[in-house]
């Protein structure tokens, strides 16, 4: 996985909009709210998740998920696009932007693919 791929995910789910955040980090966000962030350049990025959701991935997988700085006491959790499954990315991709968008508009999501 590249970041053209985390953005091609994150795009998709609507009302995403990305956003040039600090001069060097692309946030993907839904109604300004952020729910991934990527550098301009590498392969990392670090994806808004539970707290549990964030020890199971470590635990799971050190060497593709880790805490992320700063805000890996809220969950975020630092992903290496190049070691992530495809699957499991677009699984937290889409689980990151349900715990950040309003009720609402997920339960439109849900009719919508349901």
């Amino acid at each position: 996985m590249t970041n053209d791929d985390l953005r091609k995910l994150a795009m998709a789910l609507p009302e995403v909009h990305e956003k040039l955040t600090w001069e060097t980090d692309i946030t993907f966000r839904v109604r300004d709210k952020i729910f991934a962030i990527m550098g301009e350049t590498g392969n990392q990025a670090s994806i808004k998740a539970t707290i549990e959701a964030q020890q199971a991935l470590v635990a799971s997988d050190p060497r593709t998920f880790s805490v992320s700085a700063y805000t890996g006491r809220f969950g975020w959790t630092t992903v290496d696009l190049s070691r992530v499954d495809p699957d499991e990315l677009r699984e937290l991709v889409e689980d990151a932007w349900r715990r950040t968008a309003p009720k609402r508009l997920v339960a439109s999501f849900d009719a919508r693919s349901a």
